[in-house]
């Protein structure tokens, strides 16, 4: 699993911060509250503990979220997570591997649900006209198709 921090972007803040004040890692050590070892070991690339991180982004005067990476999307489906395990696994040739992808593929596709269509419902002003709801709706149609497909929506946008 993935650091939930972004590890080397503290070590680099850090370093940055203790050079411009001029500061041994000692120093740096004795003015933040974090001990020599941790700070030595951040620098290096190891994440701390939750209290030495909370400690050190208080020293560097930056908000603890800065250094949270953004979640990942998932962009890969299950035939396709299917397909790249079995074209590493030894035991098939690189044949046969892709003839049980193809035919993982094709059992999911038509096993798998359909993904529901979401409705929404706008109370609109009686100054919204008829043509700005139905551009609205083409608009959120389009949307939609474009997350579930990822390619353009029915109107070619």
């Amino acid at each position: 699993m993935d650091e939930p921090v972004d590890i080397d972007a503290l070590k680099v803040r850090l370093r940055q911060h203790r050079k411009e004040l001029g500061l041994s890692l000692r120093a740096a050590a004795g003015q933040s509250g974090v001990p020599f070892n941790t700070l030595a070991r951040v620098e290096k690339g190891d994440l701390p503990d939750l209290a030495n991180f909370r400690r050190i982004v208080e020293w560097l005067g930056l908000p603890p979220e800065l250094f949270f990476q953004p979640p990942r999307i998932r962009t890969e489906n299950t035939p396709e997570i299917i397909a790249h395990h079995l074209s590493r696994d030894p035991n098939l040739t690189d044949e046969a591997a892709r003839h049980i992808a193809g035919l993982v593929r094709e059992l999911y596709t038509s096993l798998a649900r359909p993904p529901e269509a979401v409705r929404i419902r706008l109370r609109a002003a009686p100054t919204f006209k008829p043509e700005a709801s139905r551009l609205l709706g083409d608009l959120l149609q389009d949307m939609q198709h474009k997350l579930i497909t990822g390619g353009p929506g029915p109107a070619g946008r």
